[in-house]
C-alpha cells in the first residue's frame, strides 16, 4: 500500500461523522421549517375564520336579534383569539370559538327566515369550507410536529438537536369542550 494511502483512509474515516452530523442537522432544519410552514397554514385559516365572524354576526343579528348572547360570545372570542400569540393558549380559545360559531349556525333551525336568507346561506357555507380547511391544516401541523418531535427525541439525532438548540414543538390540541355538540336555548 502506498505511504499516503493511510493518510487518505484516516481523512475519509474522520469525515464520516461530520457528514453524518451535517445530514442530521439539515433534516432537523427541514422539519423545523415544515412545522413553521404548517403553523402558518393554520394561521391563514384562522384569519379567514376571524374575518367571517363579524359578517356572520351581522346577518344573524338582523334576523335573530334576541340571540345576542351567542353573537357577543363569538365576537368576544374572536377578539381574544386575535390578541393571543402563544399556540397553547390559542388552541384553547380556538376550540371555544369553533363551538360558538357552531351555535350561530345552529340558529338556522330556530329561525326559518334566517335559514332562507341567501346571505346567511353563503356565509354558513363559507364557514363550513373554512372549518374543513382549518381541520386539514391542523392535521398537517400536528403531523409535522410529530415528525419533528420524533427526530429531536430519537438517538442519535437527539445529540445533534441538543447541541444546536432544536426543541420539540407543541401540538394543536382540541379541548374537551371542542367535541361537544352545540346547543341553543331559545327563550
Amino acid at each position: 500500500m502506498p505511504p499516503f494511502a493511510w493518510f487518505w483512509i484516516l481523512i475519509a474515516a474522520g469525515m464520516q461523522p461530520l457528514l453524518w452530523g451535517a445530514a442530521i442537522f439539515n433534516r432537523l432544519v427541514r422539519l423545523r421549517h415544515q412545522v413553521r410552514t404548517a403553523w402558518s397554514d393554520v394561521d391563514v385559516q384562522l384569519q379567514r375564520r376571524y374575518e367571517l365572524v363579524p359578517r356572520l354576526a351581522e346577518v344573524v343579528r338582523g334576523f335573530a336579534g334576541q340571540e345576542s348572547e351567542v353573537l357577543e360570545r363569538a365576537s368576544a372570542l374572536r377578539g381574544k383569539a386575535l390578541a393571543l400569540r402563544e399556540r397553547a393558549d390559542q388552541a384553547s380559545v380556538e376550540a371555544e370559538l369553533g363551538a360558538a360559531l357552531e351555535r350561530v349556525v345552529v340558529l338556522r333551525e330556530a329561525y326559518p327566515k334566517l335559514a332562507a336568507s341567501d346571505a346567511f346561506g353563503a356565509l354558513s357555507e363559507e364557514l363550513v369550507q373554512v372549518e374543513n380547511q382549518l381541520e386539514y391544516a391542523r392535521r398537517f401541523y400536528n403531523g409535522s410536529v410529530r415528525s419533528l418531535n420524533d427526530a429531536v427525541q430519537r438517538v442519535p439525532d437527539r445529540w445533534i438537536a441538543e447541541r444546536f438548540g432544536f426543541d420539540a414543538a407543541d401540538f394543536f390540541e382540541a379541548h374537551e369542550h371542542a367535541s361537544a355538540s352545540p346547543s341553543v336555548e331559545l327563550s
